[in-house]
């Protein structure tokens, strides 16, 4: 599990809790189902209708990419390549071929395939790096999804509170209904605020940033795969890629 993903949206829901109950609120208060078909139902709604299908679903399934831990190990990363390095000057580029059969991430299999295949390091530079154009846009498209959600739901939350309001006015002389009518209103514009700004947008932002950690580690690898392609001497590799190891540790 992503910690800080986990620990983030815990914190922002005991701190509207919190101070809820903090000035003598009572969590049931903020628990209005009218109010959260309302927001929930009509944001997912018009995201929907501003996207394909195809975008939703795999915005859907990048939640486990937020909230789960992607293994991305800079130092696995290079020890991989320095040893396809040792392997290549022993047996040549045909004794990576057992190697590709085994590898799992999709990105290096194909990085190994060209440089198999003998395709010369500007050509192998230009497929990958165009794969990593294609992938970013994707990637962008992707948080565009809870981007877009997270600016419809304060909206619909206010749609939300109007309604609410609405069905108060309707009920100005029987005042036991008025209160149910108030805290819709009121509910409807936390639950659309809290959740795009609590939520929806920090989504978008995690997925952005872990494009950018992707793509980093991309670069690296195609500079590593190019570099054994060329024959560099495995120290002489190993010193090039770590210059694009930074301070920080791994992303969590």
């Amino acid at each position: 599990m992503s910690r800080s993903s986990i620990i983030g949206l815990l914190m922002g829901g005991i701190a509207i809790i919190g101070g809820n109950l903090m000035e003598g609120g009572r969590v049931e208060s903020i628990l209005q189902p009218t109010a959260a078909l309302i927001v929930f139902g009509g944001t997912f709604g018009a995201t929907l209708l501003s996207f394909p299908m195809r975008d939703i679903l795999k915005a859907i399934g990048a939640l486990k990419e937020v909230f789960g831990k992607e293994k991305i190990s800079q130092e696995e990363y290079i020890k991989e390549i320095l040893r396809y390095s040792l392997i290549t000057r022993k047996n040549g580029l045909v004794g990576l071929e057992q190697e590709i059969k085994r590898q799992e991430d999709p990105f290096i299999k194909k990085a190994l395939r060209l440089a198999v295949d003998g395709a010369t390091p500007a050509v192998l530079r230009e497929i990958l790096s165009q794969e990593n154009i294609t992938y970013a846009e994707e990637r962008k498209r992707i948080a565009r999804v809870f981007e877009t959600a997270g600016g419809f739901a304060p909206t619909i939350g206010i749609i939300g509170a109007v309604l609410g309001l609405i069905h108060v006015m309707e009920n100005l002389a029987d005042p036991s209904r008025l209160g149910a009518g108030i805290a819709v209103a009121f509910v409807a514009t936390i639950y659309g605020v809290g959740s795009a700004n609590l939520i929806l947008l920090p989504i978008s932002k995690k997925i952005i940033n872990n494009l950018h950690s992707r793509l980093f580690i991309r670069e690296m690898i195609i500079e590593g795969i190019i570099g054994l392609q060329s024959g560099i001497n495995p120290y002489y590799l190993e010193e090039k890629l770590r210059a694009f190891i930074s301070e920080k540790k791994d992303a969590d």
